[in-house]
């Protein structure tokens, strides 16, 4: 069974800078991306930022410049360096991974940027 689980949330003052982890465990076959989605409250859920397993990031366009995506494909972790931050930011990270025959999500971690 595989199991996702991110962790590094929490309350931070706008400008101020978070780390996200993600780690993927259990029997995975052929990872082809990793990567993070968010919601915030009363919206629907949005891409932030992917990689795949060569390496090749996409991120969403307002978030270019602020935000970055990392892997270590040998431990099956990928990060999300967040700076700037904005109240907009606020909202539940998640993380997603794609494999060749499934999709799985973390439980979310919440981001709450906030004076």
């Amino acid at each position: 069974q595989v199991q996702v689980v991110e962790s590094g949330g929490g309350l931070v003052q706008p400008g101020g800078s978070l780390r996200l982890s993600c780690a993927a465990s259990g029997r995975i076959l052929g990872i082809n991306t990793m990567g993070w989605y968010r919601q915030a409250p009363g919206k629907e859920r949005e891409a932030v930022a992917v990689m795949t397993s060569g390496g090749i990031a996409n991120y969403a366009d307002s978030l270019k410049g602020r935000f970055t995506i990392s892997r270590d494909n040998a431990k099956n972790m990928v990060y999300l360096q967040m700076n700037s931050l904005k109240p907009e930011d606020t909202g539940v990270y998640f993380c997603n991974l794609r494999t060749m025959v499934n999709v799985y999500w973390g439980q979310g971690t919440q981001v709450t940027v906030s004076s």
